[in-house]
């Protein structure tokens, strides 16, 4: 006759007692904008460049530029210009949250939390948000220099809450791919390099400087249809009350896909690195 052996309560294993999603992701959060603190070095250059950026396109070619694209006086160039360099501040977001991800991956960090009884999407979110909030802070300098040095806006405080969301979806569109984009790579250096189109070159290649008429045929076509021009122009109609016409839909397609995107792309790295 067999007999079936069982394990008293008080000494069953106990698996990690389960913790909040929510409060995981808080704590994480609080985790970035403390380390944020304390080496403000990526924080100050996200900030600086934007700023730079500004700077030297309203009081260096401005006067050019204005002539170029039909505006004699180089004061009205700063209005076209602070929705592009507004954009810039949004993509100079990529390069330290990248960097930062890589860091985390790479040092063990994240190895040590898969260990602790946390929710581990909540590493991924908290970093996300953290990176949103500084971002998101730069913008807000960022304006307030641009007021300073002459720009003038039309719109109303309807036009100004759009622009605010606008500028929060495109935050968060490119943290989350600036997150999968951590992941992917296996150094520091590397993922500065990989984050370098979105921060620097795409701006470029688009109407953030000068009108896609001004373009040749071949950078116009891909300068029109690219996320960098829709979120600008329709940024740009909100706050100068210019026609927005198809780029406000293209923005938000953009945006909403470019997270999703990124979001999936960044939870099938984490849990694939897990397994390993």
């Amino acid at each position: 006759m067999s007999t079936v052996t069982t394990t008293p309560a008080a000494v069953r294993p106990q698996g990690p007692a389960p913790t909040s999603a929510l409060r995981n992701s808080i704590t994480m959060l609080r985790r970035n904008l403390l380390h944020a603190r304390r080496y403000p070095a990526m924080t100050i250059s996200l900030v600086s460049m934007p700023i730079a950026m500004l700077l030297l396109f309203n009081y260096v070619f401005g006067g050019t530029m204005s002539a170029g694209i039909g505006d004699a006086s180089s004061g009205q160039y700063i209005d076209y210009l602070v929705p592009g360099i507004l954009l810039m501040a949004v993509g100079s977001g990529v390069l330290p949250t990248t960097v930062g991800v890589c860091t985390d991956m790479t040092e063990g960090i994240v190895a040590r939390f898969r260990t602790m009884p946390i929710n581990g999407s909540s590493v991924l979110t908290g970093r996300a948000v953290g990176a949103v909030v500084q971002t998101l802070l730069s913008i807000v300098l960022v304006v307030g220099v641009a007021f300073l040095v002459g720009f003038r806006s039309s719109a109303e405080p309807i036009e100004w809450v759009a622009a605010a969301g606008l500028l929060t979806l495109m935050c968060s569109a490119l943290t989350w791919l600036a997150v999968a984009l951590g992941q992917l790579v296996k150094a520091p250096e590397a993922a500065s390099s990989v984050a370098l189109p979105f921060s620097f070159l795409l701006p470029f290649l688009s109407s953030a400087f000068v009108p896609l008429d001004s373009m040749p045929d071949w950078l116009r076509h891909f300068a029109e249809w690219q996320p960098y021009t829709a979120f600008i122009e329709t940024l740009r109609g909100l706050l100068l009350g210019g026609e927005i016409g198809k780029f406000g839909p293209l923005a938000v397609g953009w945006g909403v896909a470019i997270t999703l995107l990124g979001f999936l792309w960044s939870r099938s790295l984490f849990r694939r690195d897990a397994t390993r």
